[in-house]
């Protein structure tokens, strides 16, 4: 079972998603492979949120590949229900960002699935891990809640 820290996030974001017909399977469920990318989607938008993007990241020669990814699944989430992505981040990230998803739906306030991934920033030129740019780590720092 997963665990998440126990302490308030530095960051916390919340996306709205809608699932569609075709991430269902015969049963009506969001399929599995699913979560991760809604995952991605949230985690996108929150770094957006935060006045930072990932072509940004890319452009200044820094990638951010996932270097861990854990899922917990609770209750299926159905065909077409309105979803709630939270992420949050515990931590200022130094070299790896490790974030933290809890899904919801407007339909229940059971948590349906639980998520942590992990990403280490890269240097694009060397493929070797670096420190986050200090921009990113000043938007993580001015503490965005959303």
């Amino acid at each position: 079972m997963m665990k998440f820290p126990d302490k308030e996030p530095v960051v916390e974001f919340t996306h709205p998603m809608r699932s569609r017909y075709g991430e269902t399977d015969r049963m009506g469920y969001v399929y599995y492979g699913r979560y991760l990318e809604y995952f991605e989607v949230a985690r996108t938008e929150m770094i957006r949120s935060m006045g930072v993007s990932y072509r940004e990241l890319e452009d200044s020669g820094v990638m951010l590949p996932v270097v861990h990814a854990e899922v917990d699944y609770k209750v299926p989430v159905l065909y077409d229900e309105e979803m709630f992505i939270k992420v949050m981040v515990f931590e200022v990230p130094s070299v790896r960002l490790r974030t933290y998803y809890e899904v919801t739906t407007a339909a229940s306030d059971k948590v349906h699935a639980q998520g942590e991934v992990s990403l280490c920033f890269v240097d694009r030129e060397s493929r070797r891990p670096c420190r986050a740019p200090e921009s990113f780590i000043k938007s993580m720092q001015d503490g965005l809640k959303a």
